[in-house]
């Protein structure tokens, strides 16, 4: 049973959605000035889905990530400086500048890493499924991935597998409409993306990844469930990314009033209003978050900015070769 939400969990809530758009609003920023190279992919506009989810389980629970990962770091607890610093390419980052936007990962948090191939971390996840259940620790894997991942063969073969050895998984599909560019709609043949899981007997469900009330209680006795043995589910959260797939990318394939239209669901000003409206949090209250926020967000990008690059000789360490010995470390 689903305990009741306590005010302390709805704040944190708000603030780790707050850090995480105020996050990727500084990363857009300095993708404008130049400060960040190679691509990055935004996880504006999904906020509700990584923090509902990832406040749903324990600390000692594992996620696996996806190449628009920041969000999911940032809800699990990850470190804003050391990923500012990762994506300004700065020798403080998580990878030491070396890994970028699509690589971030924190074992110590259980985030066993972001990753730049579609649907890369299905399989990850549920190995890490096998093994917790292997060594008996009684934790669960929240695996994350897009509505494109679900065509990957690796997607089918992974719930297969888990659902043949009950391994102690949650996948969760982000659909937010679009793979890169194309639409969800003429990508499959089934209304909802959860009804893939009836094929591997498991249990399939979906629902408004924007409403970060709903994706924390739903997610609170899903996981619960998963921990007692039940086995993997397939949970599918409806949500859509404000920005496009990547830097590079020209929107060609939605209208502007297709993007308005989910700014107004925007899942931020929808929990603010849940908060005041149910007495939880007054204007005071929420106004004194989103202030901190700010702070941390603009000690980040000091730290990051201020930080030093990467030795050029650096650049054979970290590696699996050691080019001068000729041997696999």
């Amino acid at each position: 049973m689903v305990e009741k939400i306590q005010k302390t969990t709805y704040l944190e809530m708000l603030k780790k959605m707050l850090q995480i758009r105020y996050f990727e609003e500084q990363v857009d920023q300095f993708y404008m000035l130049g400060e960040v190279h190679g691509t990055g992919h935004l996880y504006i506009g999904q906020e509700a889905t990584a923090v509902g989810s990832i406040m749903a389980i324990n600390k000692d629970d594992l996620i696996t990530s996806t190449h628009r990962g920041h969000g999911h770091c940032i809800a699990k607890g990850a470190s804003l400086d050391l990923m500012m610093a990762e994506l300004l390419g700065k020798a403080t980052g998580y990878c030491k500048g070396k890994g970028g936007s699509m690589h971030i990962a924190d074992i110590s948090l259980g985030i066993l890493g972001a990753n730049g191939i579609v649907g890369g971390g299905i399989a990850i996840a549920t190995g890490a499924a096998l093994a917790v259940k292997e060594q008996k620790t009684n934790q669960i894997v929240l695996c994350f991935f897009g509505d494109g991942a679900t065509n990957q063969g690796v997607f089918h073969e992974s719930l297969n597998m888990a659902s043949i050895w009950k391994l102690p998984v949650l996948y969760i599909i982000e659909n937010n409409k679009y793979g890169m560019g194309f639409p969800v709609s003429k990508a499959v043949n089934i209304d909802n993306l959860s009804q893939r899981a009836y094929s591997y007997g498991m249990k399939g469900l979906t629902i408004d990844g924007n409403d970060v009330v709903g994706v924390y209680t739903t997610v609170s006795k899903l996981a619960q469930e998963v921990r007692e043995g039940s086995g993997p589910i397939l949970l599918e959260c409806q949500t859509y990314r404000w920005k496009g797939h990547s830097r590079m990318d020209a929107e060609r394939y939605r209208t502007k009033e297709e993007v308005e239209s989910w700014k107004a669901k925007c899942p931020i000003k929808a929990f603010k209003k849940y908060l005041v409206q149910n007495n939880i949090a007054d204007i005071a209250e929420i106004d004194l978050i989103e202030s901190r926020v700010k702070q941390e967000i603009a000690k980040a990008g000091k730290f990051a900015k201020e930080s030093a690059l990467p030795a050029p000789e650096s650049a054979m360490e970290d590696v699996y070769a050691d080019a001068d010995r000729g041997a696999t470390l």
